[in-house]
């Protein structure tokens, strides 16, 4: 039986690599085809993604990428693909929202408190992330931009030692994905200020968003998109995408998700496409306004 191969330019164990796996399953029943993870990662994803764009565009190649995809163009100058033309969107798959989550140590209850903190002590609160263009570093250089503060970045070579950083208290906050930090908040090693999705997760219906916490505007998740090679003829693309919208609204699918801090999402294929659109513009003016040059 012929099967079709989905590029993950991630490592295994990620959580491209998770929500991926969660779903397959159900895809696969539902399309009457075996969807089998390929491992291409490297180069911040862009070898995987890279793979994609140069695949044939019969629906046999299709990628599962992470947020590092919309990031890119505003980090690499010279990238071998264009993100917008080089694809084919088939939806977002999950949204995984960020969180700001504080030492309890911090002198900070709320994002309000954490402003006024940081207007008063410029340059003197440190925030880690899993390293340099990750959605955690730019996540809190949009948090300076919007909110007029200057938070010090504390890049690392990954989001486990950022995090053990922030739980000891060696800095004072980090900005990571739910599923990354949740077990720390509900054992009070973490205190979390705010979650940064567009809306509150039903993961954390007690936690108030960015937005809510008063700062307009700042919305940081880490989307998951379903992305094929350029030119897929749309019949395929109407039939993975119809595909990827059942599996997620299979129950037994959603609760697995749900459980780990994954919200499904599952759009069209025009709305997954303004929305990568709409990120790629975000980030570049995030990396501008942090005098963050393209490499």
């Amino acid at each position: 039986m012929l099967f079709r191969s989905v590029i993950n330019p991630s490592a295994p164990g990620g959580n491209s690599d998770i929500v991926f796996r969660v779903i397959a399953p159900k895809l696969g029943e539902i399309v009457g085809q075996q969807f089998v993870l390929d491992y291409r990662a490297g180069a911040g994803g862009v070898i995987g993604a890279d793979m994609t764009a140069k695949a044939a565009p019969d629906g046999y190649t299709t990628a599962i990428v992470a947020a590092s995809f919309l990031f890119n163009p505003a980090l690499i100058k010279n990238l071998p693909y264009d993100t917008v033309k080089d694809f084919t969107p088939l939806g977002l798959v999950v949204d995984i929202p960020a969180v700001l989550v504080a030492h309890p140590s911090l002198p900070a209850k709320t994002v309000k408190d954490l402003i006024a903190l940081a207007k008063s002590k410029p340059g003197q609160i440190f925030y880690s992330s899993a390293g340099p263009g990750t959605v955690g570093h730019l996540a809190g250089e949009l948090l300076n931009a919007q909110a007029g503060i200057k938070l010090v970045h504390v890049p690392y070579k990954g989001v486990a030692p950022a995090t053990v950083d922030a739980i000891a208290g060696h800095v004072q906050l980090t900005i990571a994905s739910i599923p990354v930090v949740i077990s720390n908040v509900r054992a009070n090693r973490l205190r979390m200020l705010a979650q940064c999705g567009e809306t509150r997760s039903p993961t954390l219906t007690d936690v108030p968003t960015m937005q809510e916490a008063g700062v307009p505007g700042f919305v940081v998740s880490s989307g998951f998109s379903w992305i094929g090679p350029a030119g897929m003829p749309k019949p395929i693309v109407e039939k993975l995408n119809g595909a990827l919208v059942k599996a997620l609204n299979d129950p037994a699918v959603r609760k697995d998700l749900l459980e780990r801090g994954a919200d499904p999402v599952g759009n069209s294929p025009e709305q997954h496409g303004a929305f990568i659109k709409s990120e790629i513009e975000k980030w570049q003016r995030v990396a501008k306004q942090a005098g963050i040059s393209p490499e």
